[in-house]
């Protein structure tokens, strides 16, 4: 059989050498959970009383995690992980997530507004978790006054950038674009 053949159609199709192997959101969110049951690598993480802290961790098949500690009344913003799938699990206090059923064109506006009946909420508490697909727009935060929250943040393929997102009513509005180099 020459180079150029292809294989029989009962052989089974092999990945390029330099390709990383699929991670599944079913896997990412098992890492998190895993992870954030881990009471020495939550105790590990060092917690600020002002700012959020986070410790970078080695994620299955290539993925890039993080063990992040959120003081009372932390948040993120409204962001998104571009074309990176994700999952990410409570392991103390909990987290509230506001999410968007709605994907969100990935160039070419600043602006636009949200049609009714797409914003989502629901509270992570400690030993749960949630996994995303990729364009996922959220924000994520500390709804306590007076706790500490920790949980396990895992990505795959790793992060390719965040979209920032300023919100006022029904209208979102691209805000910033960050790279790797701006939270490494």
């Amino acid at each position: 059989m020459s180079a150029t053949a292809a294989l029989p159609a009962h052989a089974p199709a092999r990945p390029a050498p330099d390709a990383a192997p699929a991670v599944t959101a079913s896997e990412l969110l098992d890492f998190a959970l895993r992870t954030a049951a881990d009471t020495a690598a939550v105790a590990a993480l060092p917690l600020d009383p002002y700012e959020r802290t986070w410790i970078r961790l080695d994620g299955p098949g290539g993925s890039e995690a993080w063990l992040i500690g959120w003081p009372p009344g932390a948040g993120t913003g409204w962001h998104d992980h571009a074309e990176s799938r994700g999952a990410f699990a409570t392991a103390r206090g909990s987290l509230t997530e506001h999410s968007l059923a709605a994907r969100l064109p990935s160039e070419g506006w600043r602006s636009l507004e949200l049609a009714p009946g797409v914003d989502r909420s629901r509270t992570l508490e400690a030993g749960t978790g949630r996994a995303f697909g990729q364009h996922h727009v959220h924000e994520v935060l500390n709804a306590s006054a007076e706790e500490h929250a920790v949980s396990v943040h895992v990505y795959h393929p790793p992060l390719p950038l965040i979209r920032r997102f300023g919100r006022s009513g029904p209208v979102l509005t691209l805000e910033q674009v960050e790279r790797p180099e701006d939270w490494q």
